[in-house]
């Protein structure tokens, strides 16, 4: 999943590596979270729009630690939203007396 939206938004190798020791502190917090306050995880997940659908599928499907889990999911919703907020970014070439 990270993959594909790292080469659709051309991320280099050392980016790249960045993301993967993002994911690794990312599941250490979501593990304690999980652990200490199921809640507060439950609203981040809620706020950064993570789909509850997707979540049950992955926790379901995967064999891996759900911390791991989890933070592939965080990552590759806020990959999705840049992604998003690149392509409709606004056109600049507005002549100026068009602008408002």
């Amino acid at each position: 999943m990270v993959s594909q939206l790292s080469q659709s938004l051309e991320i280099d190798l050392h980016e790249k590596r960045s993301i993967e020791e993002l994911k690794l502190a990312l599941s250490y917090y979501i593990n304690d979270l999980i652990t200490h306050d199921l809640n507060k995880l439950m609203s981040l997940l809620y706020r950064i729009d993570v789909s509850e659908k997707v979540l049950k599928v992955n926790l379901q499907e995967q064999k891996d630690d759900a911390g791991v889990i989890i933070a592939e999911l965080i990552i590759d919703r806020q990959l999705q939203k840049t992604k998003t907020r690149i392509e409709s970014k606004p056109n600049d070439d507005i002549p100026e007396n068009e602008k408002w």
